[in-house]
C-alpha cells in the first residue's frame, strides 16, 4: 500500500497519552485521497501514482481538469493533485481510495508544506542579523552593515545575507510521530508543528529517514 496521502492542516491542539502524558499535536486531515492517474516506465519513463485530495466547484474546474477527473472515475473534479514517485510497479488501480489506513499509531512519518510567508523582511528577522547598537544616537540599529571587501575581490560574495523575501518555501519535518487517528473523521494527530498557517495544504508520507527502535 502507498504510504502518502495528500491533507490539510487543520491547527494545533494538546492530548493525553496512555501514560497521561500531555503532548503537543498537530491535527491533518488526510485523504480520502483517489487515484487518479497511474505512470509506468513503459508510457511515462518512470513509476508514479497521481493523488487527488478535496473538491472543487464545477464552475472553478477548468475542462481538461474536469475531463481528466471523468477519466479516472471521479464524480468530482479534485482541488489538489499531486504525484508520488514510487520505485516499482504501482499495487494499486484507478480509482482506488487511499484513507488514514495506510498509517498506524506510534509509527513516524514527514509532513512536507509550504511556511507562512512573511513578505519583504530584513536581515535581522531573516537572518538573525545582530544589528548595531539600541542606544540614541548609534544611527546603526537593524541595518545589514558592510557586506563586502574594498580592493580584494572588490565585491561582494555569493550568498551573502541581505533582505529579501521571506517565508512561501517547500519545508519538510522528518520523523514525527503519530499519536492518534482518527479514522471515522480522516484525521492525523502527529506529535509536534508542520509547516503552513491552518489550512493550508500539506502531504504526510511514512518517514524516509525513520529511527530504528
Amino acid at each position: 500500500m502507498i504510504a502518502t496521502l495528500l491533507g490539510k492542516k487543520i491547527g494545533m491542539t494538546q492530548v493525553y497519552d496512555a501514560k497521561n502524558v500531555l503532548i503537543p499535536v498537530t491535527v491533518v486531515e488526510a485523504g480520502p485521497c483517489p487515484v487518479v492517474q497511474i505512470k509506468s516506465v513503459e508510457t511515462d519513463g518512470y513509476h508514479a501514482v497521481q493523488l487527488g485530495f478535496g473538491a472543487q466547484k464545477p464552475k472553478n474546474a477548468s475542462k481538461p481538469e474536469t475531463n481528466h477527473a471523468k477519466k479516472a472515475g471521479l464524480e468530482t473534479t479534485p482541488r489538489v493533485l499531486s504525484e508520488v514517485r514510487l520505485t516499482g510497479a504501482a499495487d494499486v488501480k484507478v480509482g482506488d481510495v487511499l484513507t488514514v489506513a495506510a498509517f498506524t499509531e506510534g509509527q513516524t512519518v514527514d509532513v512536507l508544506g509550504v511556511t507562512k510567508g512573511k513578505g519583504f523582511q530584513g536581515v535581522v528577522k531573516r537572518f538573525r542579523v545582530a544589528g548595531g547598537p539600541a542606544a540614541h544616537g548609534s544611527m546603526f540599529h537593524r541595518r545589514i552593515g558592510s557586506v563586502g571587501m574594498r580592493q580584494t575581490p572588490g565585491r561582494v560574495w555569493k550568498n551573502q545575507r541581505m533582505p529579501g523575501h521571506m517565508g512561501s518555501d517547500w519545508r519538510t519535518v522528518q520523523n514525527l510521530r503519530v499519536v492518534k487517528i482518527i479514522a471515522d473523521k480522516n484525521l492525523i494527530l502527529v506529535k509536534g508543528a508542520i509547516p503552513g498557517a491552518n489550512g493550508d495544504d500539506v502531504i504526510i508520507r511514512s518517514a524516509k529517514k525513520a529511527k530504528k527502535a
